[in-house]
């Protein structure tokens, strides 16, 4: 067998053994999470709110932590559609793709995405300090925010890249203004993309714990206002996985295993919306 044969199959190996390492690990977490909470996974859990003593042991569910997550990533999401759209659509329509001016906002946005969300949360909790707000659902939202903006506008960038250029420069030649072609040609060609990117970042936001950790605080009720502390899942799993009680550390991992589920739900969109938006664009 001469070097190159070896070369091909010692690599293929290297290869094969990085995807098992992958999914062998996500099948051994999710088993883990799903073996611990599963038992103690029952309609309480999910359609109540904590009753008087549930982190000591008594009844209730974590449906206050559920619509807060929820919340939390939806406002935050939301929020960051505002500023990271425009912001994608103007690196790759409005700037040369040589521009340095373009090459420091991408990098500046790489290096938002690599600092860990603590740092975020204490920064939120800076500028809770700083405006006087107290720990509530909007700083929570904006504390999330820091967290998805760079997640979110890297992603589209790169989807926004993928848009032949010819698709472009053919609407522009039709007499279109660069707004028009970004808002009837691009958007629609690069929409699958979008998409996930938003739902990436949405899945991101509401499983964060450090930048809710010192910005919503945390309660037993449903959410209610902008300005009044709120609960989430991350959170909860925290407190409850705290806890010397195993009663209630195993409603940690039941808390963990409903987070898993709307994670994975939200892949499963994902893909659903890709599919079914791909059948439009132009290959």
């Amino acid at each position: 067998m001469n070097k190159r044969k070896l070369e091909e199959i010692f690599f293929k190996i290297l290869m094969m053994t990085s995807a098992f390492i992958v999914v062998g690990s996500l099948v051994f977490i999710v088993t883990t999470i799903f073996i611990k909470g599963f038992p103690a996974l029952n309609l309480d859990m999910i359609t109540k709110t904590p009753e008087g003593g549930y982190y000591i042991g008594k009844e209730g569910g974590v449906l206050n932590a559920i619509l807060g997550s929820i919340i939390l990533g939806l406002g935050s999401t939301f929020l960051e559609i505002l500023i990271a759209l425009p912001l994608a659509f103007y690196l790759n329509l409005y700037l040369d793709k040589k521009s340095r001016f373009a090459f420091i906002i991408r990098f500046f946005l790489d290096i938002l995405w690599g600092i860990p969300s603590i740092v975020y949360g204490a920064f939120g909790f800076t500028l809770m300090l700083f405006f006087g707000l107290k720990a509530s659902l909007l700083a929570g939202i904006i504390a999330l925010s820091f967290v998805v903006l760079p997640i979110m506008v890297r992603s589209m960038d790169e989807v926004l890249k993928m848009v032949p250029v010819e698709l472009e420069e053919a609407s522009l030649s039709l007499g279109a203004t660069k707004l028009e072609t970004g808002i009837k040609v691009i958007i629609k060609q690069a929409m699958p993309g979008l998409l996930t990117a938003v739902l990436i970042a949405f899945g991101r936001g509401i499983s964060d714990a450090a930048a809710v950790l010192f910005t919503t605080g945390f309660t037993d009720n449903l959410p209610s206002s902008l300005f009044k502390p709120v609960a989430s899942l991350p959170l909860a799993i925290f407190f409850q996985l705290g806890t010397p009680f195993e009663e209630v550390q195993a409603r940690g991992y039941a808390s963990a295993l409903i987070l898993t589920v709307i994670i994975l739900l939200i892949s499963i969109v994902s893909r659903i919306l890709t599919k079914r938006f791909s059948r439009h664009i132009i290959k």
